[in-house]
């Protein structure tokens, strides 16, 4: 019988984004503390491996998921704002910039851990006072690093992105599915449900 896989976030994206290689998961988020260095790479490997380790310890047999997400701009990490000030001040300071978003993985199982790092370059869209207004008082940057989402696509927050674009939603799927290959765990193709990962670099 295959193991059971558990996704250790509680990131509806990541539920939604996991959906393209997987049917069957269960979700358990690790709830870890979140402190960062300025090496955004290590820290989201880091990051994902802790988130990944600890919710193993609950599921043992299982095949854990960690995932961890960082948005940075050369000089400083961008977490999830605490509120619509900070979530507002995030956004004018990344706002017509090129910044990374890296994304940490960690898959571990009876047999070991594995882990990977992705990274893509993200260009914020130029947005003006009134754009970020309207798209903070919805509420939907608050639970984002870096405050905004490339998939909210009613609000146009990037104009450029190279890379990959699941990457930066917080679950590189190629990357994803080549880790779980090495836990034994076989998973869909994504471009099989995602017509966009046809073209992710990462494939």
């Amino acid at each position: 019988m295959p193991a059971r896989v558990v996704l250790g976030s509680a990131s509806p994206r990541r539920r939604e984004l996991l959906r393209a290689l997987l049917d069957d998961f269960a979700v358990d988020p690790a709830g870890i503390a979140e402190h960062t260095t300025d090496d955004p790479r290590a820290d989201a490997r880091r990051l994902a491996r802790e988130k990944a380790s600890n919710v193993a310890r609950r599921h043992p047999g299982a095949v854990v998921i960690g995932a961890d997400t960082i948005v940075h701009d050369g000089e400083r990490a961008y977490g999830k704002p605490a509120d619509a000030a900070e979530a507002t001040a995030m956004l004018r300071a990344l706002q017509g910039r090129t910044h990374l978003v890296v994304s940490g993985l960690a898959v571990v199982s009876a047999g070991g851990a594995a882990s990977d790092v992705s990274t893509s370059e993200v260009t914020l869209a130029d947005l003006d006072d009134d754009a970020i207004a309207a798209y903070v008082a919805g509420g939907r940057p608050l639970d984002k690093a870096g405050a905004y989402a490339i998939q909210d696509e009613d609000v146009p927050t990037v104009a450029a992105l190279d890379g990959c674009y699941c990457s930066v939603m917080g679950l590189p799927l190629w990357r994803l599915r080549a880790l779980l290959a090495t836990a034994g765990v076989a998973a869909r193709e994504p471009d099989l449900e995602l017509d966009r990962c046809a073209a992710c670099p990462e494939r």
